[in-house]
């Protein structure tokens, strides 16, 4: 088992990746805190899971754009549990009005968004890392995309009403250099900081795109998160145990 009682927090549990990285946590041998905003929707993803996992996951509400809540969870994990050995960046906040074009963007919401998705990011990572720091052991990790190390192709949204939002590209480049900055800062405290960036995911996009999207990826284009969470499993396993401030793309080949 590569997370042999691993003690994993994923924020954004509750969500189209998190569920499947709680799912391959708990299969996988380690224990995973659903961390989401909607306690509700953590709950049902515990009760879905297979009946043998059930008692290796458990729900917790969790807003990463809160420090009591933030700080709250690392108690109340820490005081069920002992330690924390992992916790995954996951999740995924923005406001109403997110995923407008460019022009269409007001500098009220472009500021909004950075500061729920990139804010809340160094939130949780600057908490668990000063709590790693003081169990002197830990591991972050960072959601990031290929849209943080590439430029978008429009043209593949050309058939849809979809878009690449302005506000996803500065966040996710942008987590990728927090990355590097918290990995060298807390490089001689035993902890381990990594981004993981893939690429696009199925969840129903239209079928116009899916061709365009495809056209510039390998064998299979895009990826379910399964793809992406077998790499996930790697970063916070052993496996993986001298490896820090890196940024992993995980995207058959689209960005190259």
């Amino acid at each position: 088992m590569m997370l042999d009682e691993t003690v994993v927090v994923v924020t954004g549990g509750a969500g189209l990746l998190g569920r499947v990285f709680v799912r391959d946590i708990v299969q996988n041998g380690g224990i995973a805190i659903v961390a989401d905003i909607d306690i509700d929707a953590a709950r049902q993803s515990v009760s879905e899971l297979p009946a043998k996992c059930m008692n290796r996951a458990h729900a917790m509400k969790l807003d990463i754009t809160d420090t009591a809540s933030v700080t709250g969870l690392i108690s109340s994990v820490h005081e069920r549990f002992g330690r924390i050995d992992s916790v995954v960046n996951n999740a995924y906040p923005r406001n109403s009005n997110y995923g407008r074009k460019l022009e269409d963007v007001s500098y009220e919401d472009f500021c909004q968004n950075l500061s729920l998705h990139l804010g809340g990011y160094f939130l949780v990572a600057q908490q668990f890392g000063l709590f790693f720091r003081s169990q002197q052991k830990g591991n972050i990790i960072n959601m990031a995309s290929i849209y943080g190390v590439m430029a978008p192709r429009f043209d593949i949204y050309s058939e849809t009403s979809m878009t690449s939002p302005v506000e996803y590209a500065a966040v996710k480049s942008a987590v990728i250099h927090l990355t590097r900055y918290f990995a060298q800062y807390f490089k001689n405290d035993h902890i381990r900081v990594n981004s993981l960036s893939p690429g696009g995911v199925l969840d129903q996009q239209p079928e116009s795109f899916l061709r365009n999207y495809n056209a510039f990826s390998g064998s299979k284009g895009m990826l379910d998160g399964t793809d992406i969470s077998s790499v996930l499993l790697f970063l916070l396993s052993d496996a993986s145990k001298y490896i820090t401030g890196q940024n992993l793309v995980v995207d058959d080949g689209f960005s190259i």
